[in-house]
């Protein structure tokens, strides 16, 4: 996808792990979870259609 291999993506977690440390990992694992979570469930929804009302309260 980005080019990424294991050893990169080893590396990666290794710098993120010296920033934040130990503890925090889980934390931010978390959000990314979230967000990725909240981007698909915004990128499948499909708009609905707008009403007159809806056209004319915009």
């Amino acid at each position: 996808m980005f080019g990424l291999g294991v050893p990169e993506l080893i590396v990666i977690l290794v710098i993120v792990l010296v920033i934040f440390g130990p503890k925090k990992l889980p934390e931010i694992g978390k959000a990314v979870g979230q967000g990725i979570r909240e981007l698909k469930k915004a990128t499948d929804t499909k708009e609905e259609p707008q009403t007159t009302e809806q056209k004319q309260s915009s």
